[in-house]
């Protein structure tokens, strides 16, 4: 099926050689045209994380609204809590940070500031041997731990793995973006979400308090996603689709430069200088405090 998509993916930009159809009457514009008709491939192989994302892009004007057009960011917004990293050990941030040029997801205003973690080698590498097993990865089935105190409002554990391909390329089989997910409360405006949980791994319900550094659940694959990592993000509501992504400022953290981050990622990173400090960005290597760097 994944290899029908692709395929599909591609054949839908012949399309673009149809667009004299709009200044001419001949028919092999309107042939080329149709090619776009690929593009319902992709749409009906992954409807849920369709409507899901679809969604996402009805509530920006929401939550602009909601905020009166000022949404929170770092100058303007205070944390009511300081959060640690939802892990043990050494990871690397591989999407998020404070500002745009960093940012997981700018546009899509739940994630703005949310960060994708996973663990690489010395070598920039996030998994050892074959790619599409998943039990290769070295953050596969580690232990996902409670950010900071609080209550958990709702945990989700009814959705598979999802395949790897080893290729950036994400299995259409997933039925919701976050996969198997938890949201704690914190405090009055503030939620963690971390997604991409590992089926049946989850140790907590709704309404169970947790305190900081608590195991809760273990890294997993679920959702729609290219491989294993842990999603996290603090956002100021519920919901995942309707709140506003809130600048997060982390507890006592140490971040040094990935080694050979750009054998895993091409893009360019700030040059940074290894220093505790409460905010982190894409191609940091970090851990909590009391954890050895």
């Amino acid at each position: 099926m994944n290899r029908i998509v692709s395929i599909s993916g591609k054949l839908k930009y012949i399309g673009l050689l149809g667009l004299p159809m709009f200044f001419s009457d001949a028919p092999i514009w309107k042939y080329l045209w149709l090619f776009w008709l690929f593009a319902f491939v992709e749409i009906f192989s992954s409807f849920s994380i369709f409507v899901q994302s679809l969604q996402q892009l009805i509530a920006i004007p929401y939550i602009y609204l909601s905020h009166g057009f000022r949404l929170p960011d770092p100058n303007n917004y205070q944390p009511a809590i300081r959060y640690s990293l939802p892990f043990s050990g050494e990871w690397t941030a591989v999407n998020g940070g404070p500002d745009k040029e960093t940012s997981h997801s700018w546009s899509i205003l739940t994630q703005r500031y949310a960060y994708d973690f996973l663990i690489l080698d010395d070598n920039g590498q996030s998994c050892s041997g074959d790619k599409t097993l998943l039990p290769n990865y070295y953050c596969y089935d580690r232990e996902v731990l409670a950010p900071a105190d609080g209550v958990v409002v709702k945990a989700i554990d009814k959705y598979p793995d999802s395949r790897t391909y080893g290729n950036g390329s994400v299995d259409h089989a997933a039925k919701d973006i976050r996969g198997n997910y938890i949201v704690i409360r914190h405090a009055a405006k503030e939620y963690s979400l971390m997604a991409h949980l590992l089926p049946h791994s989850i140790k907590v319900q709704a309404g169970r308090q947790v305190k900081r550094g608590e195991p809760i659940a273990q890294c997993g694959n679920s959702g729609n996603t290219t491989e294993p990592h842990i999603h996290f993000q603090i956002q100021d509501g519920q919901s995942f689709l309707a709140s506003a992504g809130l600048p997060i400022s982390f507890e006592e953290i140490k971040t040094k430069p990935a080694e050979n981050y750009a054998k895993f990622d091409p893009r360019p990173v700030s040059e940074q200088k290894e220093r505790d400090t409460s905010t982190i960005q894409r191609g940091s290597c970090v851990g909590n405090m009391e954890s050895s760097m």
